[in-house]
Order: structure tokens, then C-alpha cells, then sequence
């Protein structure tokens, strides 16, 4: 073969030897970018789950304020019907009871 033919296969062989790196490292820039991409959409999934979570507590946090809120008001209703004042006064009113008479009441003693 002569010189010119050997140079011009060398050159076409460093051509492709540059090509074929070029679209390697071509090829292993998308892989990065995808799993850059990948990556970055993990990120964004795990910060949505916990906003999402922080709502969840914000939301049961409320419900609970709301449920105490609740408990002290049915307390106070209790206390409230359960006084001795208002249940005399219920049984006189609606009843019509009335306090018996220390004079007339009689009390038995039981031998033991």
C-alpha cells in the first residue's frame, strides 16, 4: 500500500475512533441527564408525600382542638344537670314533691 493510501485509512480510522467517542459521550450525557431527571422526580414525589402528611396532621390536629373543645362543654352540661339545686327544684316544679316535714318524719332503728 502506498503512503497516501496508509495516512488516509489512518485518518478515516481517527475519525471514526473521534465519532464513535463523540456520540459516547454523547450517549453517556443523556444517562446522566436521566438520571439527574430521575432523581430530581424522587425528590419532588418525597416533598409532595410529606406536604400531603403535614396536611394530614394540620387537618387531625384541628379535629382533635375541636373534639377537647367538645369534652369540656358536655362536662359542663353534666355538672350542670347533675346539681342538686336544679334537681330539687325539677322535682318540685314538674314532680310536685315537696321537702318533707322534720316533725313528721319517722326514723327506725334496725337491731343488729
Amino acid at each position: 500500500m502506498s503512503t497516501v493510501a496508509q495516512s488516509a485509512r489512518v485518518a478515516r480510522t481517527r475519525a471514526l475512533t473521534r465519532a464513535g467517542r463523540r456520540s459516547w459521550a454523547l450517549g453517556g450525557g443523556v444517562v446522566w441527564i436521566v438520571v439527574f431527571a430521575l432523581l430530581l422526580a424522587g425528590v419532588v414525589a418525597v416533598n409532595v408525600t410529606v406536604l400531603r402528611l403535614n396536611l394530614q396532621l394540620n387537618e387531625t390536629g384541628r379535629e382533635r382542638t375541636e373534639l377537647r373543645a367538645d369534652i369540656s362543654r358536655l362536662r359542663s352540661q353534666l355538672s350542670s344537670a347533675s346539681a342538686t339545686s336544679r334537681i330539687d327544684h325539677l322535682a318540685q316544679k314538674e314532680l310536685g314533691l315537696v321537702p318533707a316535714d322534720p316533725d313528721e318524719t319517722l326514723y327506725v332503728r334496725l337491731g343488729k
